[in-house]
């Protein structure tokens, strides 16, 4: 097993150094899920919340949360992104495949640079069902959100992962 790299030698939490790394094109992609009610996914679906447009809010803010991740997680680089793609999807409740209402986000997000999306990825995602939440809080508080996780990394020295 690797040792942690956000630690130097005595244990103190340090921003790894980049700078002998080489500019690779790096991709990441992350998911996750909000669970709701029927009706508040059909609220959205219709697009007639009360506060807007909850899945285009969504969308930007989970842009602007990849753009800002090294302003929140205390050790992450700032990073230049070229791409970062939103994907919401609506689910709805169909038994044991699909059991729960709900919006599912994906985010993408590549940069050409010395480290890695990951972050910037789960940060969008997690932001989106935040957004999503907050957007719906007033009718469905008892929404959960699930299943952030990276899907898959591309680029840098480890190269790809897939997670299964």
């Amino acid at each position: 097993m690797n040792s942690l790299t956000h630690f130097d030698a005595a244990g103190q939490a340090h921003m790894v150094d980049v700078a002998d790394k080489a500019s690779t094109h790096r991709i990441a992609v992350a998911t996750g899920c909000i669970h709701m009610l029927p009706a508040t996914r059909a609220l959205i679906e219709s697009g007639s919340a009360k506060k807007g447009d909850v899945l285009g809010i969504a969308r930007v803010a989970a842009i602007m949360a990849a753009k800002k991740t090294s302003e929140l997680i205390p050790l992450c680089h700032p990073l230049a992104l070229t791409r970062v793609a939103i994907e919401l999807d609506i689910l709805r409740a169909d038994g044991a495949a699909q059991p729960h209402d709900g919006v599912q986000c994906t985010a993408t997000v590549e940069t050409v640079g010395p480290t890695g999306v990951e972050m910037e990825a789960l940060t969008a995602v997690q932001v989106a069902l935040l957004t999503i939440y907050d957007m719906c809080k007033a009718i469905d508080r008892g929404m959960v959100m699930q299943g952030i996780t990276l899907l898959e990394k591309h680029g840098g020295k480890s190269g790809s992962f897939v997670n299964r």
